[in-house]
């Protein structure tokens, strides 16, 4: 049988993450053992998250150098030696930046029978239960609030502004650029954009959010927290996704006024991870679901071909050129 191709991390970047970092290579095709699958990657899941994972253990082990990069996946099961799964099935798990994965059979999800396959990974993946979770079973949002979504244009923001406005809110984003924020207005009907690089935040969320910030949803961290929580209103909520502004090797500053502004507004803050609600999964997929049907919520994917240009994906997605859910395209779809 060919060889694996994979992408492994050959050193742990201290600053900037650049594509000298990775290195393409040729490894063995991988044979499965007992309750194991061999599955073939087709579409590759890029999170910014993946940054972190290089910095050392978070809610999961670290990627260490020498290790085949992490990453969630699409793939095709093709040898099975688990009664569960059969050569064709789709199934979604941890199969790493190569084509081939040998996996648990215990550690795989069967995929939902969808098309396109690329909302398995977008709107019906990762990025669409984080939103949906975070937004309303760790905030919580009501008609008539003003939401404010950091990274506004990107997997998640894009879906959690579309969510707020579906439950009645004023939504305003925060993106980087003036053609950025002019799309997330047109295209996925914000109230209002602030541009980060060119506002200064306080008097722009002072303008675009007159009765101050009911539900704040970070995934940025540093000064655009910092400039949320001012803005807050008593009891207000924060949920707390990430904070991609401090993978790449930003500072690691603020935000200042915790616990005091906490305290003072009487806010809650709370972080999440979108596991922590896989009992609630069937719900986020059943109206998730019905709102891109009936055309309420927009689904954005920027699908980047070949496995050799995951690095190139993800340093790209750290700088914000992404729109919506960045996927890399590994293998074709299956025939049937």
């Amino acid at each position: 049988m060919a060889d694996n191709t994979q992408i492994v991390l050959v050193e742990r970047p201290t600053g900037k993450l650049k594509e000298s970092h990775f290195e393409l290579r040729q490894g063995p095709m991988p044979v499965p053992g007992d309750a194991q699958v061999l599955v073939r990657t087709i579409l590759l899941s890029q999170d910014a998250a993946n940054r972190a994972w290089m910095q050392g253990p978070t809610y999961r082990a670290a990627v260490n150098p020498g290790d085949v990069m992490h990453g969630y996946a699409l793939c095709e099961v093709v040898e099975s030696n688990a009664p569960d799964h059969q050569p064709g099935d789709l199934v979604l798990g941890e199969a790493g930046w190569q084509e081939y994965a040998a996996l648990d059979a215990g550690a795989v999800q069967r995929a939902a029978k969808v098309r396109p396959l690329t909302h398995l990974l977008s709107v019906l993946g990762i990025a669409g239960k984080t939103a949906y979770h975070g937004l309303l079973n760790v905030a919580g949002i009501e008609p008539g609030e003003t939401l404010l979504v950091s990274a506004a244009a990107g997997s998640v923001g894009s879906l959690v502004g579309q969510i707020g406005r579906i439950r009645g809110a004023r939504v305003v984003g925060v993106a980087g650029g003036p053609e950025k924020c002019a799309w997330v207005v047109a295209e996925l009907g914000f109230d209002a954009c602030i541009d980060y690089k060119g506002d200064a935040l306080p008097a722009a969320l002072g303008e675009h959010c007159p009765r101050g910030v009911d539900v704040y949803f970070d995934n940025v961290g540093g000064d655009i927290l910092q400039a949320a929580l001012f803005a807050m209103n008593q009891r207000g909520r924060i949920a707390c996704c990430g904070a991609v502004s401090m993978y790449d090797g930003g500072a690691l500053t603020g935000p200042i006024g915790v616990p005091g502004l906490l305290v003072v507004k009487r806010l809650r803050m709370e972080g999440f991870i979108v596991m922590d609600f896989a009992d609630r999964d069937a719900d986020a997929e059943r109206d998730l679901s019905a709102w891109v049907a009936d055309g309420r919520l927009k689904v954005v994917e920027d699908v980047i071909d070949g496995l050799e240009n995951a690095p190139r994906g993800l340093i790209g997605l750290l700088a914000g050129e992404n729109r919506g859910k960045r996927i890399i395209r590994v293998g074709p779809d299956p025939r049937s």
